[in-house]
Order: structure tokens, then C-alpha cells, then sequence
């Protein structure tokens, strides 16, 4: 429907400040850092070299999914977030390629470039496509690393499909235990901040990608912060790679499910991190929470850290993650 000429457009610092909003940016901080212990690298199994290529599996209810897989030794798997890809990971999965790990990403289904079904979008499925990935690759020892919804991905492989397969589980400002406020959840964020995401999705969501990503996700709409432009190209980039209706349905699977029987399950060395000024995943409702459910965790808070740290706080975050591999 076209705009009458009377209406003004809305100013674009607006609309971040809106999906802000919709976000619930004032999350409270915790005071909660946590040293972590560094040790010397420990021996593994030895490995054959390889030299894989970019591939394709076809899960059982057809389904193409794509991933990366990338060098020799211990194998680190990287899930991803909401909207994007696995190439959201490329800094992370260089600088473990040239610290001698093997290095898998796969683009979630209605992905990247994984295939664009109508059906399975929710956390079950996702879980046993990675599954369906790492079973192809005949992964053992592994390290999984997720973010944001990649963690409840991560949470739910490990708890269901990863025994005698995972050695370590990294929950990067992921989404369990519950982000969706319920009785049992009164911390959690009102339905309806899902229910704006959906709807600024399904309006326009080319410039609600936008939006985001030059706003709270990165936490570039905070007073003083500097806009890198090309962290915003990439992640607008990723999110109109994958399909709008696995996006749409991808909302209610982040929010709605709770994964504190899977978090009870996984008795892996689990590190936890988040950051205090995460405007997308409210650190109080999640990384404290994770962590007490867990059975082996290790929680570490960054002060004034946004959602998207690892890619705007590359070397800590890179650092912090080795010291945690070796350990």
C-alpha cells in the first residue's frame, strides 16, 4: 500500500531506537566475572590430515544443508545465530584453523545456503541437522561453540545427540534457559517484543535487517559507539541470503523454547559467556541462569559488551576461547 504524501518518513535514528525497544535494552547488570583458568594444552588423539572442500548433506526429510570443514586435529563446530550464517564465524573459525584445530560450520536450514523449506524450523530440527553433520563427518573430541540461537542449538545437540562425541560446549550471549517471560520465567522479555520482531519481518524486513544490525546488535545505537560499517553490510548480507518464512518461524523457536532440561543434561565442560549490555539476549534471563543449571560451568560476564561481541571484540574473545579449549 503506498504511503500518503502527507506522511513523513520515519527518521532512520527512530527506527533504531525502536527496534531497540522491541528488544528490551535495559537489561540489568551483573556483577559476575569469572577468571578463567589457563592451562597447557592437553594431547589428543591423533588425527589424518585432510583437505575438505565446501559440502552439502541431505538430511532424512530432505533438507540440503550446508557447511564448511576446514584442516586437521581436534574438531571445533560453530553454530550460529539468527538470521545469518556461518560465515558470521569467519574470524573466529581463521584463527582457530591457524591454531591447528579442524574448523566446521554449517548454515542452519532456511540459511544461508542451505535449502529454503517451509517446514522445521524449531530447535528439535536443528538440533539433528547438526547431528546430521557432525554423523557425516564422523566427528569425535569436538569442541561445539553457539551463539545466540546457535546456543540453544549447541545446548540441544549436545544434550541430545552428542554422547561419546563432545568434549567442551561454549554458550556464547545464547538464548537458554527461556527468553520468553511465562510464570515459571518472570525475567524473561513480554510476548510481544516477539511479536514486533515478527511484524517488522514480515513489513519490510530488508531494512528491519538493517535496523538491527546497525543498532542494538552490536550495540552501534549507544551513545559515543562508532559504526563499523562492515559489520553491518555483512550481517545484512547473511540475513537476505536465508528464506524470510524459516526467519519468521526462526523467532518463536529462539524464544519460545526452554531448554533447562537439556542444560540439566550436558555434563561437558561448559563455558558461559556474555555480554553485560547485550540488548538482544538480556544477560540477567540467560547467562547466569545457564549456568547454574549446568553441571560443569564456567561463567564469564563482559562489562559493556553488546550482543554481537566476538565480532566487534575479536581477539578477547578469540584469546578467551583458546585458554578454554586448552584448558
Amino acid at each position: 500500500m503506498q504511503q500518503p504524501d502527507d506522511i513523513a518518513p520515519i527518521d532512520p535514528r527512530r527506527r533504531q531506537l525502536m527496534v531497540a525497544g522491541l528488544l528490551a535494552a535495559a537489561a540489568t547488570t551483573l556483577p559476575l566475572p569469572m577468571s578463567m583458568a589457563r592451562a597447557a594444552p592437553r594431547d589428543h588423539r591423533p588425527t589424518r590430515q585432510r583437505n575438505h572442500d565446501m559440502n552439502t548433506i541431505t538430511t532424512k526429510d530432505g533438507t540440503e544443508i550446508f557447511f564448511k570443514d576446514w584442516g586437521s586435529g581436534q574438531p571445533i563446530v560453530f553454530h550460529h545465530g539468527w538470521p545469518l550464517s556461518s560465515d558470521d564465524w569467519d574470524t573466529q573459525v581463521l584463527f582457530f584453523l591457524d591454531h591447528g584445530y579442524r574448523v566446521i560450520a554449517h548454515d542452519r536450514r532456511g540459511h544461508g545456503r542451505s535449502s529454503q523449506g517451509a517446514t522445521g524450523h524449531d530447535m528439535d530440527h536443528y538440533a539433528a541437522d547438526a547431528a546430521a553433520v557432525v554423523e557425516h563427518l564422523d566427528l569425535r573430541d569436538a569442541i561445539h561453540v553457539g551463539h545466540s540461537t546457535g546456543g540453544g542449538e549447541a545446548a540441544r545437540y549436545v544434550a541430545r545427540h552428542g554422547a561419546g562425541r563432545v568434549a567442551k560446549l561454549v554458550l556464547m550471549n545464547a538464548v537458554p534457559p527461556l527468553m520468553l517471560k511465562t510464570a515459571g520465567n518472570p525475567g524473561g522479555l513480554p510476548r510481544e517484543v516477539f511479536d514486533g520482531l515478527r511484524s517488522a519481518l514480515a513489513s519490510n524486513r530488508s531494512q528491519f535487517y538493517r535496523d538491527l544490525a546497525s543498532g542494538p546488535f552490536y550495540g552501534f545505537n549507544r551513545p559515543g559507539a562508532k559504526t563499523i560499517q562492515g559489520c553491518v553490510d555483512n550481517w545484512w548480507r547473511q540475513g537476505m541470503m536465508g528464506g524470510a518464512k524459516a526467519h519468521y518461524d526462526g523467532i518463536k523457536a529462539f524464544s519460545e523454547t526452554d531448554f533447562t532440561e537439556d542444560l540439566k543434561a550436558i555434563d561437558v565442560p561448559t563455558l558461559v559467556m556474555h555480554g553485560d549490555d547485550d540488548q538482544v539476549v538480556p544477560v540477567a534471563d540467560s547467562a547466569p541462569l545457564s549456568a547454574k543449571l549446568l553441571k560443569h560451568a564456567t561463567l564469564k560476564i563482559y562489562p559493556g559488551y553488546p550482543h554481537g561481541m566476538f565480532a566487534v571484540h575479536p581477539d578477547e574473545i578469540n584469546r578467551d576461547l583458546l585458554a578454554f579449549f586448552r584448558s
